[in-house]
């Protein structure tokens, strides 16, 4: 089974558990309206590369951790979808959650993607007790605060912002999630593995701005333009379109020279590098050739 496969089935999975016979149908239909289809599932396939890495030990633990980090990514989409925060329509080119089932269905959706998440660990980590602490430590940790999605989306609510510290809270924090699980899962180390996890994760926040800025969407979250509406941080209003296309460069860079020595280094730079093709705005691509 490829790892496209592995991710889609522990997904399906997943959902088959949290909307069984007994859940409410609406917010069944919502639940599956906010992982299917899926975007670039790069967090999920990230965890999947780094247990490959280092060797892919335990490859039904990897793809229960894979499983969660995405749910909770699907979760922090629908919350951030919501009127009280982005306040956005569409979502993956559809409607999202919030426009299509209302906004008390949204926050429930959310909430049990959360739940489903650990609850996925939990239950598919049986054969392997002894994983289950770690990977669900290092999950709440990604998710949580100080440091997690929580904390990111809360410095959105404050006065000040330090724009290095809201990106690693908001994005590198579920990128940092994903490699630490997937190494946790076939025995690797998961501080090898930080430096590439937050030069990536802060690579794909500084090419969200972009898209943002440039008022293109890549087709996998949300819409152009939100920041600017929002009054949300963006890199491109800070540091301006020429300085935040460097940076982008040197960030997937520094995560290229952060792979660790393992079996698997080479295959997974390459994909690092594929990865950083895709993430380039369509419009900026020939300039920041």
């Amino acid at each position: 089974m490829d790892v496209a496969d592995r991710i889609e089935t522990g997904m399906q999975r997943s959902l088959r558990f949290a909307t069984a016979n007994g859940c409410p149908p609406i917010l069944a239909n919502a639940l599956r309206h906010a992982v299917f289809p899926g975007g670039a599932r790069i967090r999920p396939r990230l965890c999947l590369a780094v247990a490959a890495a280092c060797g892919d030990r335990e490859p039904a633990i990897a793809d229960s951790a894979a499983t969660a980090i995405e749910l909770l990514h699907c979760a922090s989409l629908v919350h951030d979808d919501m009127p009280c925060f982005d306040n956005a329509m569409t979502r993956r080119g559809r409607s999202s959650v919030h426009a299509e089932f209302g906004e008390e269905i949204a926050l429930l959706t959310g909430d049990g993607l959360i739940v489903a998440a650990f609850e996925t660990v939990a239950r598919e980590t049986q054969m392997a007790p002894l994983l289950t602490a770690p990977i669900i430590a290092t999950i709440a940790k990604a998710v949580g605060s100080p440091y997690g999605l929580v904390a990111g989306q809360a410095w959105e609510s404050e006065p000040e912002i330090n724009i290095a510290v809201y990106h690693r809270a908001k994005t590198a924090s579920l990128f940092s999630g994903a490699v630490s699980t997937g190494a946790i899962a076939s025995g690797g180390n998961p501080q090898d593995w930080l430096g590439l996890a937050d030069a990536l994760g802060a690579a794909y926040q500084v090419a969200d701005d972009l898209y943002d800025a440039v008022g293109q969407t890549d087709g996998s979250d949300k819409p152009a333009g939100q920041d600017k509406r929002n009054g949300k941080p963006n890199i491109v209003a800070e540091l301006g379109l020429s300085a935040s296309l460097s940076r982008l460069h040197s960030l997937v860079s520094e995560a290229v020279a952060n792979v660790p020595d393992c079996p698997g280094a080479d295959a997974f730079r390459h994909m690092i590098l594929n990865e950083a093709t895709r993430l380039m705005p369509k419009t900026l691509a020939t300039s920041a050739a």
